[in-house]
């Protein structure tokens, strides 16, 4: 920790800076969402926004690990769980894409309307 009034004030000019980029980081995950001219993928909120998102989510918690739990200063074990966490966090990300790959969608397709209504029954499912 610091011990001199010269590395408190550094610290926290150190903290201010991070706490600048998360509300910046925050800002654009946010523009990311909403703005059409930073829409990736399809029109509209997709899969590769959420994969942008959460990449930008996954740096920010890296920042406030690092730099506000103090695991820079840490042992190396840390730094293990610290990539275990963030390999998980990716995986997460893959399996959400890859679930959107599954080509099994809502509904029961049928000749009228395209789509099994109970409350509408069609009546030329099984012609």
């Amino acid at each position: 920790m610091a011990d001199s009034v010269a590395e408190i004030q550094k610290a926290k000019k150190l903290y201010f800076f991070i706490g600048m980029l998360l509300f910046f980081f925050t800002v654009v995950t946010v523009l990311v969402a909403t703005v059409e001219a930073l829409d990736f993928g399809d029109h509209g909120f997709d899969g590769v926004d959420a994969t942008i998102g959460l990449i930008i989510a996954a740096f920010k918690a890296s920042l406030v690990m690092i730099i506000f739990m103090h695991l820079n200063h840490e042992k190396p074990l840390i730094y293990f769980f610290y990539g275990l966490a963030l390999l998980m966090a990716f995986f997460c990300m893959w399996l959400i894409g890859w679930s959107k790959s599954d080509p099994i969608q809502f509904g029961n397709p049928t000749k009228v309307d395209g789509f099994y209504n109970p409350a509408n029954p069609a009546t030329d499912v099984h012609n």
